[in-house]
């Protein structure tokens, strides 16, 4: 069974971060529970085809930006929360936010990314 821990940092540069679609889906197979709800801003989609095409589409529509933490992963209980950042590598990012996940049974089973704006 995976760490929470582990589980966030797949989740953000193993996933959302991963441009290779075979490694990303090899990721996502061992980090999600087969019907993961993801919800962000834009809305949520529930397994993981739909969750790679999320993952995909972010990627597509930000060529030239990476995912970072922005901050330690923190735990509680079956809560992991990791803040994150999203920018031209190595300068200021374009964009800040945080990753609320739930786990059960070793896998992240619901995802919800909120974006900061201050």
């Amino acid at each position: 069974m995976a760490e929470i821990a582990e589980l966030m940092r797949a989740n953000l540069l193993g996933v959302f971060n991963e441009r290779d679609p075979a490694r990303r889906r090899e990721v996502i197979a061992a980090t999600y529970a087969p019907d993961v709800e993801f919800a962000d801003p834009e809305g949520s989609v529930t397994g993981h085809d739909a969750l790679d095409a999320k993952a995909q589409g972010l990627l597509d529509a930000s060529p030239d930006l990476v995912f970072s933490p922005a901050g330690s992963v923190r735990v509680a209980g079956d809560l992991g929360y990791l803040p994150w950042q999203l920018g031209p590598e190595g300068a200021a990012p374009v964009v800040r936010g945080v990753d609320i996940a739930l786990v059960a049974d070793g896998r992240i089973a619901r995802l919800y990314t909120l974006l900061l704006t201050d």
